[in-house]
């Protein structure tokens, strides 16, 4: 077991989609395999598992500067306090948490009759909390709106537009609100809103001041984290100034493994309404993972997860992991997909979590979403140095490239 562990991570080391589900909504799936496909199939099999209320969803902010200088596991512990003083002030106004809070992103769902100014509250208190606190600030986007509600994950138009405003266009410390929850605040609420911009969602509005919520008591249940219980009590232990304690836990949780990340080309046509989009998209994914399944070799190889358009594997040594992308490349392009796959290795925290699925963190995962997601053109095979030295590269080819100020250099065919 390696414990040359790295000294720097990219806040993207954790910085994968949170709003998908734990699992593929596969009994969804085969409703709409078994159907005509059509727009009013999608509509009919969509409308039971539609769900009106306000999504709440938090990224990170000034996690770059931090992160140069510190460990993963101290990564970890940095990102974790404001999920917890988001999830408890969340559920103390009444919402729950919403998927599995993988990376440094949470999403809380509270119902159409949450009071409003109830829940601007809580969030005012939870952002003062949290800059008291925690050496990192978050930036919040809220949204009332329609979504769709599978196996526990929310899905549609308004589900991605309030995750690309909280993930792109939100600062540390920052509330933002759409017209659709400012207009739900009574005339005297006593909040100040200052409006900053619209979008695919209308207006919205900056929460600058307002009435805050009291003191919130800590849940007895966790906000659903990505790692396995005994992990994340190990984690709760973690002192940023005790060096030998962070050695300790590095040396028992972390392992030298192999990331194997697949990218799948987009399912839309553009022509298609939004409901057909999202089960033909979610059709693909669950295809996709079929794919991989049976591609995936018996021993040395797990399945961490299939998110949306992406899939993830991890392999205990970089020599099966390579005939594995490539294999599965053309499996997946003989069923009509294109895909982008990195391959890269190093020191990750994998596991189960408790919901009975499975995550990884780490370098690798940052550096083969680099390679894949960032860089490679749609088909193609990217090998970190440290895998190709393990691998054949007859029609591979060495590139590099500068991302933030980063060279990268890996082999691409």
């Amino acid at each position: 077991m390696s414990t040359d562990l790295p000294a720097r991570h990219d806040p993207g080391d954790f910085d994968l989609a949170r709003d998908a589900a734990p699992g593929l909504p596969l009994t969804l799936v085969e409703q709409w395999r078994a159907s005509g496909r059509t727009a009013a199939d999608a509509r009919r099999l969509l409308g039971a598992h539609v769900t009106t209320g306000y999504s709440v969803v938090s990224d990170s902010a000034g996690l770059t500067r931090l992160s140069r200088s510190l460990g993963l596991l101290e990564v970890l512990a940095l990102i974790d306090g404001p999920k917890r003083l988001l999830h408890a002030y969340g559920t103390g106004a009444g919402g729950r948490a919403v998927g599995v809070w993988a990376a440094d992103n949470a999403q809380m769902f509270h119902p159409a009759s949450t009071d409003a100014g109830t829940l601007l509250s809580a969030l005012l208190r939870a952002q003062d909390e949290i800059g008291r606190t925690c050496r990192i600030r978050i930036g919040v986007g809220v949204h009332h709106g329609d979504y769709y509600d599978l196996d526990g994950g929310l899905y549609g138009a308004e589900a991605d537009a309030i995750e690309h405003l909280a993930e792109n266009h939100t600062e540390g410390g920052e509330i933002a609100v759409t017209e659709a929850v400012a207009e739900r605040l009574p005339a005297d609420h006593g909040f100040v809103l200052r409006r900053r911009s619209a979008g695919t969602l209308g207006a919205v509005y900056r929460v600058l001041d307002g009435p805050r919520a009291g003191d919130a008591e800590l849940p007895g249940g966790w906000y659903p984290i990505p790692y396995s219980a005994a992990f994340y009590e190990d984690l709760l232990r973690l002192d940023p100034h005790d060096a030998g304690l962070a050695a300790t836990l590095a040396e028992k949780h972390l392992r030298e493994r192999t990331v194997v990340l697949i990218e799948r080309g987009e399912a839309g046509t553009g022509n298609d309404v939004s409901e057909v989009e999202l089960l033909r998209s979610l059709d693909l994914s669950a295809r996709m993972r079929e794919i991989g399944l049976r591609l995936l070799p018996a021993e040395g190889a797990v399945e961490i997860k299939v998110a949306g358009p992406l899939a993830i594997y991890l392999f205990d040594d970089p020599g099966p992991a390579v005939p594995f992308a490539l294999e599965l490349r053309a499996a997946l392009a003989e069923a009509g997909m294109t895909c982008r796959v990195g391959v890269d290795s190093g020191p990750v925290l994998s596991g189960r979590t408790p919901d009975g699925g499975r995550d990884v963190a780490g370098a690798p995962v940052n550096q083969a979403s680099k390679m894949a997601q960032d860089l490679a053109a749609p088909g193609l095979v990217c090998l970190s140095e440290a895998v190709a030295a393990h691998a054949g590269l007859d029609g591979f080819t060495l590139v590099r490239h500068t991302v933030s100020g980063v060279d990268l250099a890996f082999y691409q065919g």
